[in-house]
């Protein structure tokens, strides 16, 4: 993640319109001196979701929902907080500059980058619409049931065959080769001539989440057209096509809020059925689709995902890879099984979108999917061929994260090819050891379990404090800075606390400001990505504080031990030590209960 320099973070922090922002996602009315509207955090009828004229922060009266705009992104739109810092930077025109060697290549600037994509977005979607070359191109998309209104919403363009066209105009809009070689446009020859990217193929734009083009996905529509079907834009600070998920822009906040996607192979198919308002719909760069993009909607909740992919042999065959990511990870996969040589696109101009519907109802479980694709050309009469498909799927089932997946899933196994449970290994699951020692290594992470537990900490009082202020005054009852053992969040917290006692804002641009430590904005965008139960937040906050009184008093009473135990005490020291720990053992500690006005 970029990291940004205090100058540019204060910079933006005077320029964003909190009204102007929430403006673009609800709808407020301005009564007196305030804005109010329905709160999208929870269902209400009647508004309670506030904001003053000039403040920095909202203020919901039902759910208690409080935040600032970059709060607001991270929460409504499911984005990082360097993703909602970037939103807004460039919706107020602020430049973002970055703390050198925070992993960010110095290179172009991000905007210069985006405007020339911009540019290429209404180049290509104007040579579509008035060339005799776009004709020839919209007579293929129209034979293939796409209208101007399609055309026009998502900025279908044309990349002409004739070289030179774009570089030309971006030239006379003072767009540099540089650029469009950093934007993906263009690529520098052996012989140091710049030639552009895209060319004689249909162009539809890629956004990230807030709407922004970061590349495009090119299909040929003529067979001579050389390369193969799609061709993508290459790797740019922007574009990362391992992460990328084509369509996201337009259903992230569904996806997030239904938990549950649908995957398509290509771009026309998520386009139609985004159109036909199946907006929970996103697509690899063609098939594709690695873990990286299943960690992107694994990051919005989802537990449920469908897998509408081409009824070919290669669309098979990646659902069969595909399903295998998500259930992996504990995911729901539900197969949607189109007729042969069909795909989405074609089902929903044949068909519609109500029978797409019922073919999403009928969708096969994963692993009956998988166990038909995988039996297909066997004959499991063979006892040996039955043992091969056994051997095959029970190895994949025990490589996935979730004991409980594994268990039940083996048992459906058993259930398919019709032998006893134990057979299959019912039973004999590896379960792996789910108690983490300090630092320990989880698969290839390393958890810190003070930190997660210091982290739920400053989570509910960043999230919480302003609207509950006994929550701070807790905190200064039972939460000396000491009792925190992670540098980065006593750092936080001492932020925070600061801030409260001048009476001043604790939105999140002005904490990472504060901060001296630039691990801060990490921490910080970790600390506000995991969902929290507001409903439950006077509970599950107490049991934070008690879990850290807890591990404190187990640590002090295990200190004392070991000195007790070292042989390095005379008589006496140990015999007050003793004392000492009885004490502590006798007294567990309590939440003090704050004072109340």
């Amino acid at each position: 993640m970029a990291i940004f320099t205090k100058e540019s973070l204060e910079n933006l922090r005077q320029r964003i319109d909190l009204v102007d922002v929430l403006s673009s996602h609800i709808d407020l009315h301005r009564t007196g001196a305030a804005y109010k509207g329905l709160c999208p955090f929870h269902d209400e009828k009647t508004p309670s979701f506030m904001i003053q004229k000039g403040d920095t922060h909202y203020h919901c009266f039902g759910c208690g929902a409080h935040g600032d705009a970059i709060q607001f992104l991270m929460t409504h739109q499911k984005l990082s907080f360097g993703d909602a810092v970037e939103n807004l930077a460039q919706r107020f025109q602020v430049t973002l500059e970055r703390v050198e060697g925070s992993g960010e290549g110095k290179g172009p600037n991000k905007t210069a980058i985006k405007e020339a994509l911009e540019h290429a977005a209404r180049f290509y979607h104007f040579m579509l619409l008035h060339t005799a070359e776009g004709h020839e191109a919209l007579s293929y998309l129209y034979g293939r049931g796409i209208d101007l209104d399609f055309i026009r919403h998502f900025c279908v363009g044309l990349a002409p065959k004739a070289p030179g066209l774009l570089r030309k105009t971006a030239h006379a809009k003072f767009i540099k080769d540089e650029i469009l070689v950093e934007a993906g446009l263009a690529t520098m020859t052996d012989d140091k001539r710049y030639r552009e990217f895209f060319g004689d193929r249909i162009t539809f734009p890629i956004r990230d989440s807030a709407g922004s083009v970061i590349g495009f996905s090119a299909r040929k529509y003529k067979e001579e057209t050389f390369g193969g079907k799609y061709v993508n834009t290459p790797e740019t600070p922007l574009f990362k096509k391992s992460r990328v998920l084509f369509g996201l822009n337009y259903c992230r906040r569904r996806i997030a809020k239904e938990r549950k996607a649908i995957i398509v192979e290509g771009q026309i198919d998520a386009l139609r059925l985004i159109q036909e308002g199946f907006t929970i719909t996103v697509a690899g760069q063609g098939t594709a689709f690695g873990d990286g993009h299943v960690k992107e909607l694994l990051n919005l909740g989802i537990n449920q995902a469908f897998l509408a992919l081409d009824s070919d042999p290669a669309g098979q065959e990646a659902a069969c890879k595909i399903g295998n990511l998500f259930q992996k990870e504990g995911i729901e996969v539900r197969v949607v099984e189109l007729a042969q040589g069909s795909d989405p696109d074609s089902f929903l101009r044949n068909q519609g979108p109500m029978e797409f519907l019922k073919l999403l109802e009928k969708s096969s479980d994963y692993l009956t999917f998988l166990f038909r694709c995988k039996s297909r050309g066997l004959n499991l009469d063979s006892p040996a061929a039955k043992n091969e498909i056994v051997q095959d799927l029970s190895k994949q089932i025990r490589e996935w994260e979730h004991p409980l997946m594994v268990h039940e899933s083996l048992r459906k196994l058993a259930h398919l090819v019709q032998v006893p449970e134990n057979m299959v290994g019912v039973g004999q699951e590896h379960v792996p050891n789910i108690y983490i020692k300090k630092s320990a290594s989880l698969g290839q992470q390393i958890v810190d379990p003070d930190r997660v537990l210091e982290s739920d900490f400053l989570r509910w009082l960043i999230l919480m404090g302003e609207s509950q202020p006994h929550f701070v005054q807790l905190c200064k009852k039972n939460i000396p800075l000491d009792a925190l053992h992670v540098r980065i969040c006593r750092d936080i917290y001492q932020t925070y606390l600061s801030k409260m006692e001048h009476g001043l804002s604790c939105d999140l641009l002005s904490i990472v400001m504060q901060l001296d430590d630039v691990e801060g904005q990490l921490v910080l965008s970790e600390i506000l990505q995991k969902k929290v139960n507001r409903e439950r937040a006077v509970e599950q906050f107490r049991e934070t504080l008690q879990k850290i009184l807890d591990r404190n008093w187990m640590e002090a009473r295990e200190a004392i031990k070991m000195k007790i135990q070292s042989g390095q005490c005379s008589d006496d020291e140990a015999l007050a030590l003793v004392r000492e720990f009885d004490d502590l053992r006798r007294n567990p500690p309590k939440v003090i209960e704050a004072d109340v006005d």
